[in-house]
């Protein structure tokens, strides 16, 4: 350990007798280092370490943490698996559902809706967790409760929610202008603190640190940009630019910007210094995990970055980048679609809602308010006597049909849990998980359909919850939201203001808070589907010390003048690991433009999600779209499909 670990704090236990509702859990201090040396304090869970039992308090490496992945990396690594130890289980279910996320919650939702409350249903899920990439991380110190998303963020545009997802809010009770109406004093909560956005910009670029406060155009001005680069900063940010393709009609220049990346449009059209790349560079990372010189110019239009205004472009009608299944985060999408809806525990919230509604013994309470403070039974979730059950850990290894497509009766369906191979039986099965898992576990898809499957390569990124005892220094030094383009984590920022029920957000600066710090791991240079598996290379060989160290680092450096010491500050650090993060949307560099703007059926998520016999396929990845409204749109497909197949009541 060396001295500069010491002052981060990297040798200091987390006083989990403190933090866990008063209940120390295994050892702590000096004699947990003893019992468990490999045990990172602050870090939570590692190999060998105590474990928390309740799911969403359990910090350290989250996400895709260790135990999810491991089953099914070996089944693609060694071509399948052993069957001849697979002991049936003896129970059979009307349906299926290979993934606990939005999409395969809603699938089960739709599915009891329209067969019957009675329905059979299992639900079997890799992860320890429900949700897929909606989880909660879930803290408690010195009597306060807060969370934070690990995962999917927010409601975005509900407005143009399609019919299936408006469809779920409203059954599981989601009444969002009570919300918003709810939390109207939350809504300008930092703005009444004085607290604004701020560019930090690093000593390994620009020789010392410097944190800028103010809104993005002033907080770049502010910067040590050398004067040449200032003034093209101000030139991008006038709305009186001058139109960069001037000579071209609105549709030609819409064709340029598509097929020029934003890095190649800000130096080589708009001619701007190449040293503000160390801002624009990574700019589009939160959105697409991807930096400006991967994504579209039209996409970085669409979404209101600068330099843009000269070009007199008009919004896209409808039925183009926004409001397509797969369609991109636009201003135009937002403004018009109801804006971005977040609840504390980001679309946890709906996870747990949906789990009420097939298993109300799991969630306490009726209201949407009842659930934000609630704790869970999870031991509910698989119960002999309730006809839908959640089984978690469960790692789906093989799912067969009882003859050839068009006869089959029954799906076999093997999972491996606690080191057992188990197989139970079902009349209908829907994949809800990752698309590039499906040909591993139904190898007797039609090649095509695998081929399709493995196009999808998901965006890596990192949502880290840092829970600090208090944000006096986000509050001496006037800020809320850090962009920090040139360090390892890209951006830091207080907890979004926002209560439900019993779980309320902080009104004060000596009150404990949930600092939010996000990574998107990208290889510039690379094309865009390169760099996300480069990423998630990345993401599964960074233990969670290297998260740790950058993390109190960071901190430190950023919040240091106004007080933060990681050493003491830090309490708890959760890093959710998404290696297979958001699903790929399609980038009109690297794809047809009729994938991008149009319903095409020959793009490889239509021909990927076709329907196979007994078994359907619904996630994300099948609308070609991160958003959680598709998810849920594909769910319903799926079950649409099932009964559409039986041509009979399904319960015979």
């Amino acid at each position: 350990m060396t001295t500069e670990d010491r002052r981060l704090g990297m040798d200091r236990p987390i006083a989990r007798r403190d933090f866990l509702n008063g209940a120390a859990i295994g050892v702590t201090g000096a004699a947990a280092a003893a019992a468990f040396p490999g045990f990172a304090w602050g870090a939570g869970p590692q190999d060998g370490s105590p474990e928390e039992p309740y799911p969403p308090r359990r910090t350290g490496l989250r996400g895709s943490h260790p135990g999810a992945f491991e089953n099914a990396h070996k089944l693609r690594d060694e071509g399948g698996w052993d069957m001849s130890a697979a002991v049936d289980t003896g129970e059979t279910y009307d349906l299926i559902i290979v993934g606990g996320g939005i999409s395969g919650l809603s699938a089960a939702h739709f599915f009891r809706k329209r067969v019957g409350g009675d329905a059979r249903v299992l639900i079997l899920d890799n992860h320890d967790d429900f949700g897929g990439h909606a989880k909660r991380n879930e803290f408690e110190y010195q009597g306060k409760l807060l969370a934070l998303n690990g995962g999917t963020l927010n409601i975005e545009s509900p407005l143009r929610y399609n019919a299936p997802a408006k469809e779920v809010l409203r059954d599981i009770g989601i009444d969002l202008d009570r919300y918003v109406a709810a939390n109207e004093k939350n809504a300008t909560l930092y703005r009444s603190l004085g607290l604004d956005e701020a560019v930090f910009f690093d000593r390994e670029t620009w020789k010392s640190d410097k944190l800028v406060r103010g809104r993005l155009a002033a907080a770049l001005d502010g910067g040590p940009f050398p004067p040449q680069a200032k003034r093209d900063l101000a030139r991008l940010f006038d709305p009186k630019q001058p139109d960069y393709l001037a000579g071209l009609d609105d549709a030609e220049k819409k064709l340029r910007l598509a097929h020029m990346s934003y890095e190649t449009y800000l130096l080589d059209v708009a001619k701007v210094d190449r040293s503000l790349l160390w801002y624009f560079g990574p700019v589009t990372q939160g959105w697409y995990c991807a930096g400006a010189d991967a994504i579209p110019a039209l996409f970085a239009w669409n979404d209101g970055l600068p330099g843009f205004d000269g070009l007199g472009l008009q919004a896209p009608p409808n039925g183009t980048l926004e409001d397509l299944p797969g369609g991109q985060h636009g201003r135009q999408r937002m403004a018009g679609g109801g804006g971005e809806i977040h609840f504390p525990d980001g679309n946890a919230t709906i996870a747990r809602l949906l789990v009420r509604s097939l298993i109300p013994e799991v969630v306490p309470g009726h209201t949407m308010e009842d659930v934000g403070a609630a704790h869970l039974d999870y031991d509910r979730l698989d119960q002999p006597d309730q006809p839908v059950r959640i089984r978690l850990s469960s790692t789906a290894i093989r799912v067969e049909q009882d003859g050839e497509p068009n006869r089959a009766r029954g799906v076999d369906v093997a999972y491996v849990k606690d080191g057992k191979t188990l197989r139970v039986r079902g009349r209908a099965c829907i994949m809800a998980c990752w698309n590039m898992v499906i040909p591993h576990v139904v190898p007797s898809l039609p090649p095509a359909q695998k081929e399709a499957l493995a196009f999808n390569v998901k965006r890596p990124l990192v949502y880290t919850s840092v829970a600090v005892r208090n944000w006096r220094a986000f509050h001496k030094l006037g800020v809320q939201r850090i962009s920090t383009p040139g360090m390892y984590f890209k951006e830091i920022a207080l907890s979004e203001a926002v209560s439900l029920g019993d779980l309320h957000h902080p009104q004060n600066p000596d009150e404990p808070i949930v600092v939010f710090m996000e990574r998107t791991p990208c290889a510039p240079g690379l094309p865009i589907k390169d760099q996300h598996r480069a990423g998630r290379a990345e993401l599964l060989a960074t233990p969670f010390e290297t998260f740790e160290r950058n993390i109190r680092d960071q901190l430190g450096r950023v919040l240091g003048p106004g007080g933060f010491d990681p050493a003491h500050d830090i309490v708890a650090i959760t890093v959710n690991r998404w290696p297979h993060g958001y699903a790929y949307s399609y980038n009109s560099l690297y794809d047809p433009l009729e994938w991008v703007f149009d319903q095409s059926e020959d793009r490889p998520n239509v021909i990927a999600r076709k329907p196979f016999g007994l078994i359907s396929i619904a996630n994300s990845d099948a609308a070609a779209s991160p958003h959680t409204d598709a998810a849920i749109l594909e769910g319903h497909r799926a079950v649409i499909e099932v009964l559409d197949r039986r041509a009979m009541p399904f319960r015979e």
